[in-house]
């Protein structure tokens, strides 16, 4: 029968849920201790790749894991226990770590796995909510995933305890992508596609303007920058040598001062420009200075080369639409 609650009701058992995932991962982080660390080190030592296996829900878990592992530079693929003793081992090699999962660590095939990896010398890494299972005492480092119950009001269906696993997933993923300095390039190197690569590939020398470059002199008059800025989108670099930035006035500036005279036109450019702008580099990030950029209200900046010599120009909503937001 449907019907029989009321909205606050269902929305209460939903925020009990939440509620009970989230405190079983904060007190899993008070108790998290320097087998972690080991578990971090072990993985960063890998010379192969990481095994991930578990059964049923643990194995959905297994295989997120997995992915995020090998999406943040170690590579890593999901065993299905069951499977690995007719056949599947052969993707095992003596130099790869593994890592098991099992909310009561007495998985029959699980713990069959684990004796087959010893076979092979690899090491491996239990997450489990029994300290005292055989999983645990086979493994080489236990992480604890112990949850007081399971979020499901009748303690059956995995919820709370899967929770706790992928949490702790990530955790070894994330603490493993720092140990081994994986930047933000290797990660567009192994996201090519979508949002997400245009944001980590594309740098500032893809989308600037290049020519011509909105350059005048630092005794050019107001007069004749109004006519630059309006044709350069709002933006006038002073240099004179063309080469080095000594300064930049922007429609914003032009604004401000006509706000405080009467008469602009006259007045030299030198005297009035920004001489310490802000200003990017042709080799990085777009996504990073848009972010400057947006910090600081700024449509357009200078961009510069290795040797701090203007290259051209790049605009706010040039990297709005190249997607690196």
């Amino acid at each position: 029968m449907t019907g029989r609650s009321s909205d606050e009701e269902i929305l209460e058992r939903g925020r009990r849920v939440l509620r009970m995932e989230a405190d079983a991962v904060a007190r899993m982080e008070r108790r998290l201790d320097d087998s972690f660390a080991r578990a971090v080190r072990l993985l960063a030592s890998c010379q192969g790749r990481v095994i991930v296996a578990g059964v049923g829900k643990s194995g959905l878990i297994g295989r997120k894991i997995a992915a995020t592992l090998t999406s943040t530079g170690t590579p890593a693929t999901f065993l299905h226990p069951a499977e690995s003793a007719h056949g599947d081992l052969g993707i095992v090699g003596s130099s790869d770590v593994g890592i098991l999962i099992s909310r009561s660590g007495e998985s029959s095939d699980l713990v069959t796995l684990v004796d087959h990896l010893k076979r092979f010398g690899v090491p491996t890494i239990a997450i489990t909510g029994s300290a005292g299972s055989a999983l645990a005492r086979h493994a080489e480092v236990t992480l604890d995933a112990t949850v007081e119950k399971e979020a499901c009001p009748h303690d059956l269906a995995p919820t709370t305890s899967t929770t706790a696993a992928l949490a702790l997933g990530d955790a070894l993923a994330i603490a493993l992508l720092e140990e081994k300095g994986f930047a933000p390039e290797d990660f567009a190197r192994l996201h090519p596609g979508g949002s997400l690569g245009r944001r980590l590939l594309t740098r500032v020398s893809d989308i600037m303007v290049e020519s011509p470059l909105p350059v005048v002199l630092s005794t050019a008059t107001l007069r004749e920058v109004i006519v630059l800025i309006a044709e350069q989108r709002g933006i006038a670099i002073v240099s004179d040598d063309r080469k080095k930035v000594r300064g930049v006035y922007t429609a914003g500036d032009l604004t401000r001062l006509m706000e405080r005279e009467e008469n602009v036109f006259p007045i030299v450019i030198g005297t009035v420009m920004n001489t310490n702008p802000k200003t990017a580099r042709a080799d990085e990030l777009g996504s990073g200075v848009v972010f400057r950029m947006e910090q600081d209200g700024i449509m357009s900046m200078p961009v510069l080369d290795g040797s701090d010599e203007l290259v051209g120009v790049v605009h706010l909503h040039d990297l709005m639409r190249a997607g690196v937001v």
